[in-house]
């Protein structure tokens, strides 16, 4: 396959799988940790009026649902690229960092939250992915 083509679709393949598995923890979260007593959070102005009454652990699940999805994206398109991996896997980790940043200035989160999420689930978690895709792909090699 030309590699241009591989690449593309390594790239449509990471954002759609990545943001995927995002938006499923995002939607179990409510079930797994139920949102607080009157919430609304199908809404954006219901999730900025409920920020005040979330708990730390109403912040687990976005923080995995961010972390989570990058990981698996910047893994994809590093496993599927043709070339270029860690460029790919970063790139997609800059592209969710980028919706990332966004919901922090759309939300008012608490500041330790937008803290750990910002520094430690997008680009660390790229990296990771690349890392995982290397350290498969190595093994896939020695196999042969």
């Amino acid at each position: 396959m030309n590699p241009i083509v591989k690449n593309v679709l390594a790239v449509v393949a990471a954002i759609v799988i990545g943001s995927t598995v995002n938006m499923g923890f995002i939607m179990m979260s409510g079930f797994i940790i139920p949102p607080p007593e009157g919430a609304d959070l199908k809404t954006m102005e219901g999730l900025t009026a409920a920020m005040p009454l979330m708990q730390p652990k109403h912040f687990l699940f976005p923080f995995l649902a961010h972390a989570l999805g990058t990981l698996v994206g910047a893994f994809i398109v590093a496993y599927f690229s043709a070339n270029n991996k860690f460029v790919f896997a970063m790139m997609i980790g800059l592209l969710f960092l980028y919706g990332g940043a966004d919901m922090v200035m759309k939300l008012p989160s608490p500041m330790w939250f937008n803290v750990v999420d910002l520094g430690v689930a997008y680009l660390p978690m790229a990296f990771l992915g690349w890392k995982f895709s290397n350290l498969l792909l190595n093994r896939q090699k020695v196999a042969h």
